[in-house]
């Protein structure tokens, strides 16, 4: 989960200076993964590696330093947004291959889906003051999800019909993102009535469903492709 363990606004830099000597030491990712980094010595250069082997006994770390095994349900519901973000990243190539405009939202909700990370892997039972403050998670997404889904949902017919993932590659490569988008708000709720992450993280994900759905039958009327419908067989 590299893309998910990385967020610049949670990490600390500390510069020491020995003489010609450089060191870099980053001493927490968003996710509470301790790394330790050396930078130029006398004549010599490393590159920071991606693999810090601190995960190969089957545990890994919260935000908040807890260590547990990889199957926690925390672990799993970082998995799955992380699995949604990379479903909308494709989609949203298709989508500007095609022209469309509204590809700037798509970024953002990757963004905001980093996000949800850091919250889920903050549990409140072992978080500090200054670890909520950091990954907080406020309404105004769910908000911004909102008011999309309206635009769209006014340029659309009325659905009368129940319809299968469809009308081209980038509507149906965003029905397989609103999927994976329901799986990660099933992983999510039951952390979330546990009091261990923010309520509107759960609301956001079953808003973004709705917005996967939205844009996807909405796509399917710009490109001009005709949705499949559901037809019970004889």
């Amino acid at each position: 989960m590299a893309s998910m363990i990385t967020k610049p606004s949670h990490l600390r830099c500390i510069l020491t200076r020995t003489g010609k000597c450089l060191a870099v030491t980053w001493t927490k990712t968003s996710f509470g993964s301790e790394r330790s980094y050396a930078s130029k010595t006398d004549g010599e250069s490393r590159i920071p590696k991606i693999y810090t082997k601190t995960g190969d006994k089957g545990f890994s770390s919260t935000y908040t330093g807890e260590r547990r095994p990889k199957e926690d349900c925390v672990f799993e519901a970082l998995g799955t947004t992380d699995e949604l973000s990379s479903a909308i990243g494709l989609a949203r190539e298709f989508c500007i291959d095609k022209g469309h405009t509204f590809t700037d939202q798509l970024e953002k909700i990757q963004c905001v889906l980093q996000d949800v990370g850091s919250n889920i892997a903050t549990p409140l039972s072992s978080a500090r003051e200054s670890h909520i403050k950091k990954t907080k998670f406020s309404s105004q997404p769910v908000a911004d999800l909102e008011s999309w889904i309206d635009e769209f949902t006014e340029k659309l017919p009325p659905l009368t019909s129940f319809i299968l993932p469809s009308g081209g590659k980038s509507s149906a490569a965003l029905h397989i993102a609103r999927t994976v988008c329901r799986r990660a708000e099933r992983s999510v709720s039951p952390i979330v009535r546990s009091g261990e992450a923010d309520p509107d993280v759960a609301k956001y994900l079953n808003r973004l469903s709705d917005y996967l759905f939205t844009v996807a039958r909405y796509i399917a009327m710009k490109e001009g492709n005709e949705e499949t419908i559901y037809k019970r067989p004889e």
